[in-house]
């Protein structure tokens, strides 16, 4: 287990953000998959599947290489630092909020795009902090607590494998005419990554807000199926719950409409939803880190159960 790297990688990006994307190690990585999907694309799941097994390949021997030269806690430390994104995550969420204080619309419907991929020209105030607070519960999952976790379980290679295989699903794993079959592989891979990570946050959601958390449960069991995605649902059900909103609805992506249901019974978000999505975000990653250091101490007790009922031992 390497729970300190994890944790240092966490505390890294918070203190530091991310690097310029012109040297940003993610934003390479997307640059050389997409190069090489522009080689080998066939509208095949075959092809598809090289395309990911590149990229693991890839992202693998970067960690292993990585371990080898800093050792085990250093390499994770920097392999999260360079995955994780939770600073960025909030600094963006921010942008959004304080052009919708400034009543300029217009500003917060540009830059909601770097954070959702749905249409924005046409949302209003609330459907602007449902975009926001969804991106943020859902990215809480794919660029920190699984990174955390990847890398505490792990080390270096995890946190890589699952940055790759994540960075591979928002650019393929699209349900459209040209990545169907091609971004099959990556969505499937990613959601089998994000499946515990993503039900240890919701676990983290209860944690952090212990008043609600029957409430969060209930919910998460009740809405989190109405979300296309199995693991998105889940989270973003249990922050609806937390912060006493409503999101999920209908978005609509290019000439596509889809309409995801409602997740929980609360209000329409406003602005300052944002900014107690923001706060929750930070408190599930703590709580997250914090599981990454008692894992280990579970682990004697864990074992003498084990011998005492496996007679072969």
């Amino acid at each position: 287990m390497t729970a300190l790297g994890g944790a240092s990688g966490i505390a890294i990006d918070q203190l530091l953000g991310e690097p310029p994307n012109s040297w940003h190690p993610v934003a390479r990585f997307g640059s050389m998959m997409q190069g090489l999907e522009r080689r080998i694309y066939r509208d095949r799941r075959a092809n598809g599947v090289v395309h990911l097994l590149t990229g693991v390949t890839i992202a693998a021997s970067t960690g292993m290489l990585s371990r080898r030269v800093l050792g085990r806690h250093a390499s994770t430390a920097l392999a999260v630092a360079i995955c994780a994104a939770g600073r960025m995550l909030d600094d963006e969420a921010r942008h959004v909020a304080n052009h919708l204080r400034n009543d300029d619309i217009d500003s917060a419907r540009q830059r909601v795009r770097s954070l959702v991929g749905r249409n924005s020209d046409a949302l209003d105030e609330n459907e602007l902090a449902r975009a926001v607070i969804e991106s943020v519960a859902e990215n809480l999952v794919d660029a920190v607590t699984a990174t955390c976790i990847s890398g505490t379980v792990a080390g270096s290679t995890g946190a890589f494998v699952h940055r790759a295989v994540n960075t591979l699903d928002a650019m393929v794993g699209h349900h459209d005419e040209r990545y169907e079959n091609f971004g099959w592989a990556s969505a499937k891979l990613d959601d089998v990554l994000n499946f515990i990570p993503t039900r240890a946050t919701a676990l983290a959601v209860c944690i952090a807000r212990p008043r609600r958390a029957r409430h969060v449960w209930r919910i998460v069991r009740r809405d989190a199926h109405r979300h296309p995605s199995p693991n998105g649902g889940v989270v973003e059900a249990a922050f609806a719950a937390s912060l006493d909103i409503r999101l999920g609805g209908v978005n609509q992506y290019g000439d596509a409409t889809e309409d995801r249901g409602f997740l929980g019974d609360g209000r329409p978000p406003t602005i300052d939803d944002i900014e107690s999505a923001i706060r929750l975000r930070r408190h599930c990653t703590l709580i997250t880190v914090g599981i990454g250091f008692l894992i280990p101490l579970l682990r004697i007790p864990l074992l003498r159960i084990t011998a005492r009922r496996s007679p072969g031992w």
